[in-house]
């Protein structure tokens, strides 16, 4: 069985083979063509995904309180209005 040591000597020497052959350069060159493509699609980063969805919960929750008021109200309205029409009647 090899030692961690003639392991680490491979993963060395390959490294350095790799960064010194064509296929780095196809490495970066794809980079830099995926990033130009990605740029033009409008994406957003997963961060600025995060909190956007963060505050449309808090818009939702805000929403569903102010439509629980607005019923309410409306309720204590339409019940103002049948206790005027007992007095006028």
């Amino acid at each position: 069985m090899l030692n961690q040591k003639v392991l680490d000597e491979i993963g060395t020497k390959v490294n350095e083979l790799l960064s010194q052959s064509p296929v780095k350069d196809v490495e970066k060159n794809l980079r830099v063509l995926l990033a130009g493509v990605f740029a033009r699609l409008d994406l957003v980063v997963r961060e600025e995904f995060d909190v956007q969805q963060e505050v449309l919960k808090r818009t939702r929750e805000k929403l569903t309180a102010l439509e629980a008021r607005v019923a309410e109200l409306e309720a204590a309205g339409k019940q103002g209005k049948a206790d005027d029409q007992l007095i006028v009647d």
